[in-house]
């Protein structure tokens, strides 16, 4: 059997406020618009998940309710917010749920995690530095999410929002 994930940084968030703590910092204008042309290349290319993990921090919960997928079953795992590549790999094994999980976080443990859950990278110029919106769909061939492993999956697509709204 194969697992889906749907792994993405949060869209562009504001600066506007400096005393805010780097957990609160929403979503710019830029952003909002970038996380609802995410939600409508998931659902036209039919990557829709069946459960979400998502970091607690503002930015990626705006992204999630920017992606406007409906009604999913959502974790908000403290452990998410600037996780490391193991840590966002213990995370997915104890809480992913379902066929396809959508998993939303930060840099730089996204970029690195996309980096080595894969067998060889895309060809895309962005992938490495994955940036805010940058969105990653792999397959894994596990039965369970506890059997998901690095340097198994494979690349089914990548997109940044820049290609999206621009």
């Amino acid at each position: 059997m194969t697992r889906r994930l749907i792994l993405m940084r949060h869209a562009k968030s504001s600066w506007d406020d400096p005393t805010l703590p780097d957990r609160d910092r929403p979503l710019n204008t830029r952003g909002i618009r970038s996380a609802r042309a995410l939600g409508k290349w998931l659902a036209e290319k039919e990557y829709l998940p069946d459960t979400v993990l998502c970091s607690p921090a503002t930015r990626t919960r705006e992204t999630f309710e920017g992606l406007k997928l409906g009604v999913l079953p959502v974790k908000y795992p403290d452990a998410l917010y600037h996780a490391s590549t193991g840590v966002i790999l213990d995370t997915l094994h104890q809480h992913g749920a379902g066929k396809c999980v959508l998993l939303l976080t930060h840099n730089p443990g996204c970029a690195d995690f996309a980096d080595r859950i894969v067998t060889s990278p895309h060809d895309h110029d962005a992938f490495f530095d994955y940036p805010t919106g940058a969105t990653l769909v792999v397959d894994l061939p596990v039965e369970s999410w506890e059997d998901a492993a690095f340097h198994s999956g494979e690349v089914v697509d990548f997109i940044v929002p820049r290609e999206l709204t621009d």
